[in-house]
């Protein structure tokens, strides 16, 4: 058996050998389908599928609340999987279904080591963070319950390893050394381990540090015990034996009993509040086991329909492939023939066959891994392209993935090897032998027709989703986002990462401003606390003077830090009031200016908002800020984004306002006003670092990321598919014609026109495009429909797209019937009588 099977491979080496062009084209094609498939996937099973890195990882469990909250909240995902320190430490020190309550929260940090600042990610953590994860250090030790004790009493840092190389160039003497984080001194107790980066999955963070010393790694935020700010998230482990049903059944009285407390503590509310924030309340535990992720919300339906249609193109592969060897296997008939009449057994025969496809099969799937980490690299370079340090994901496969691609390749081997195997298990021997061109029958002509109508189909689809995609992206891009975005650049400055302590931010604010004002091209300049389009907010609810709020309605704003002159360098225009002046400062009387939906909202008209008071948070709080103007709406958090009822306030009139975000409208390109930027800062004061300078487009595109790339990615295998498709109608025609070369030839020498042995070869086309779309049009329709919340503006059954595809797909079928149609028109009579 091993002995004939090594004689196959042999034998199948020396064939191939002989075809190098066919050979190279079968294993090139099936190593782009393969190979992408490997590389997505790769990607894929990052985002949603692996498993944390930590000790007993199907133990975790991730909190998520359901009820209402008033307050101000800090997040990066549904607000839900947000709570307050006080609560995750009631909930740690007293429940009874958990071994252990982590707590985490993302943030960024300013670190200075031999006199170099730099502006670094940042992980505050509970003390038993690292221990109920089983995590051990790579070098000294990590943090434990003691280093969390007390509120700013332990300045402490564990480095992460990555960090540990990249900036203190794996020097173990770091260990016990002090840095400046956000100009404190904190001491480097460790390094951690390689491999770890966080219990949230895709974050990265530098540093880690512990949750009490929140006041100096976060400056400005919140007090640690505010039961009104929610901004951390918690992740538990299950005490033996328990399931997370079981847990969220004991967990439950807890957490009533905690916000029963809580509402005590807010005094007097209505009974439908009551109601949202204590009896329809509950504490749900989710399964942990593959961390939190904000970015599996964001990421898993964009990878989903790309391995969607990279799925398509592998399997389009496999059709082509098999279209080739079925061409290459009408002319092997003689050779299989003969073998047949020399006594080869059937089955001889299909091994040999089998034996090549899975040559071809195993080629293209080497050749898939070797190009697979450069896809994978080059969508994460995509992706984060703008991501300082670690990457949060790898493009290297791992085993699993390896695995993956050679049982891909197995199976399209397999697939793609029966075609021809089929062909040649009951052969006709007599008209073979006899060299006549009419031996392969017409059951491989009939499959490599189906073959290339499913191919042209498959196209269809992937071109469909491509052209949505497409023009999602530009309607994305060409909206109107309420900013003037041309000649604007943007950037960000720490105070806190140049040593400043939080009392002199503002004036170090200010400064900044007025020496960009004084810059040479640029027309104007303005600040806020929260950047503009960076998928970002910051938001806390109001409390509206002689307005009565309805049952459960959400009186959450977006609230906004900004400087005078913020509107009309942004470009938003003033409906109503005035702007902010630099009389607007601290202890004078509190204004604001609103947008458009919360005037519209609250008082029906712009105009009738000007001269209302409001005050920052719910129940009986001081109603003391003015509303002094009204600006037209604009898209704040994101291009996609649905506009947000908005309180702007003056930056000045805040103690202690924090780092800002800068802006500058310039006379010349924007792009060219970066070295000067850059060096009035560093005039300004050497230790400033400029954080994220691009333009204001250049941000947009980045929020854009994920819509450029699967726009991009669907363009590329849908010119794919469409070249696939092109090659297999190709073959077949040309295959065909020629078998029918002696029928054209009786049809020209019996008066035929050549136009209409070109009609007749273009009919066939027509017919296999048209059966194509006739079942693909319609698959469309339904898939696209599944995938309509990633479209913008644009019907998942957009005619324009439809009929735009259908023209291309049957101009590319037309091209390529043309040589074979011109060839069969060509053909000699006497020549073709002859042909045998």
């Amino acid at each position: 058996m091993m002995t004939g099977f090594a004689q196959d491979f042999r034998y199948a080496l020396r064939q191939l050998g002989k075809a190098p062009g066919f050979a190279a084209v079968a294993i090139i094609t099936l190593a782009l389908g393969i190979g992408a498939n490997t590389a997505i996937f790769s990607l894929l099973d990052q985002a949603l599928l692996r498993r944390l890195p930590v000790k007993d990882a199907d133990r975790l469990v991730i909190l998520q609340f359901a009820g209402s909250f008033k307050g101000h909240t800090s997040s990066r995902t549904d607000d839900s999987f947000y709570f307050s320190y006080p609560m995750y430490r009631d909930l740690r020190d007293h429940n009874s279904v958990f071994s252990g309550l982590i707590a985490t929260d993302w943030t960024q940090v300013g670190v200075q080591w031999h006199n170099q600042p730099e502006l670094v990610t940042a992980e505050l953590v509970s003390g038993n963070y690292f221990d109920e994860l089983g995590v051990r250090p790579a070098l000294g030790r990590v943090l434990v319950a003691s280093d969390d004790l007390v509120a700013d009493a332990n300045p402490v840092v564990v480095l992460s390893f990555s960090y540990w190389q990249r900036r203190f160039g794996s020097d173990p003497s770091v260990v016990n050394q002090s840095i400046l984080v956000n100009g404190h001194p904190f001491t480097i107790l460790g390094v951690a381990p390689p491999g770890f980066h966080s219990v949230v999955m895709g974050d990265t963070p530098d540093v880690f540090a512990p949750m009490t010393m929140m006041a100096e790694i976060i400056p400005g935020a919140r007090p640690l015990e505010d039961r009104q700010s929610a901004w951390l998230n918690i992740v538990g482990r299950l005490r033996p034996g328990l399931t997370r049903e079981q847990a969220e059944a004991g967990i439950n009285p807890l957490w009533y009993s905690i916000r029963a407390d809580e509402l005590k503590e807010r005094g007097h509310s209505s009974d439908s509040f009551r109601e949202s924030f204590l009896t329809k309340s509950h504490l749900f535990v989710r399964d942990g086991a593959k961390g939190l992720s904000p970015l599996r919300r964001d990421f898993q339906q964009p990878l989903l329909i790309i391995m969607a249609m990279v799925g398509l193109v592998a399997l389009m592969a496999c059709a082509n492939v098999g279209s080739l060897l079925l061409v290459r296997a009408a002319g092997r008939i003689r050779e299989m023939s003969v073998r047949y009449a020399l006594g080869a057994k059937r089955a001889r025969v299909v091994q040999q066959l089998l034996v090549e496809g899975l040559l071809l099969g195993l080629a293209g799937g080497a050749l898939g891994i070797a190009i697979a980490p450069s896809i994978s690299s080059w969508l994460i370079s995509m992706m984060w392209s703008r991501t300082a340090g670690d990457l949060p994901f790898s493009s290297h496969p791992d085993l699993r993935i390896l695995l993956f691609n050679f049982s891909l390749a197995l199976v399209v081997s397999l697939i793609f090897s029966l075609a021809p195997a089929v062909q040649f298990w009951r052969p006709n021997l007599a008209p073979a032998l006899k060299q006549q061109v009419m031996t392969a029958g017409s059951g491989p002509l009939r499959f490599r027709r189906i073959s290339v109508a499913v191919q042209i189909g498959l196209s269809i689809l992937v071109l469909v989703g491509a052209g949505l995609f497409v023009r999602t992206l530009h309607n994305l891009k060409s909206m109107d986002v309420g900013i003037q975005t041309d000649h604007l650049v943007t950037f960000g400055i720490h105070p806190a990462l140049a040593g400043y302590p939080p009392e002199q931010a503002r004036d170090l604010d200010a400064r900044v401003l007025q020496t960009l004002a004084g810059l040479p091209g640029v027309r104007s300049v303005a600040g806020t606390t929260d950047r503009e389009l960076a998928e970002t907010n910051h938001r806390n609810n109001i409390t509206l003077a002689g307005y009565t709020e309805k049952e459960n309605e959400d009186m959450d704003v977006e609230s906004p830090r900004v400087s005078p002159g913020y509107f009309s360098t942004m470009g938003m225009v003033l409906l109503a009031g005035r702007e902010f002046t630099d009389q607007d400062r601290l202890a004078t009387h509190k204004v604001a200016v609103v947008n458009e939906s919360f005037a519209r909202h609250y008082f029906g008209e712009p105009q009738l908002a000007v001269g209302h008071y409001y005050g920052k948070g719910g129940g009986q709080v001081p109603i003391d800020t003015e509303i002094v103007g009204v600006v037209k709406d604009a898209r704040h958090t994101g291009v996609r984004e649905e506009i947000k009822r908005t309180t702007f306030t003056p930056y000045q009139q805040e103690a202690n306002p924090g780092g800002m975000t800068f802006y500058v409208r310039t006379w010349q390109s924007p792009e060219s006003a970066e070295a000067t930027v850059r060096g009035a800062m560093q005039a300004l004061d050497s230790k400033l670092v400029l954080d994220d300078f691009r333009t204001m487009q250049e941000q947009i595109d980045d929020i854009l990321t994920t819509e450029r790339v699967i726009a991009i990615l669907a363009s590329s295998f849908g010119a794919l598919a469409m070249l696939m498709a092109a090659v297999g109608l190709y073959g077949v025609l040309a295959y065909s014609t020629a078998q029918r070369t002696r029928e054209i030839g009786i049809r020209i020498a019996l008066g035929a026109a050549r136009t209409s042995v070109m009609r007749m070869v273009l009919v066939e086309v027509l017919w296999l495009a048209g059966i194509g779309m006739a079942v693909a049009l319609p698959a469309s329709l339904l898939l696209t429909h599944a995938v309509r919340s990633q479209l913008f503006c644009i019907s998942s059954s957009d005619p324009l797209t439809l009929v735009v595809v259908t023209v291309l797909v049957a101009a590319v079928a037309l091209a390529s019937a043309l040589l074979p149609a011109r060839r069969a028109a060509k053909t000699d009579p006497i020549v073709a009588l002859r042909y045998e």
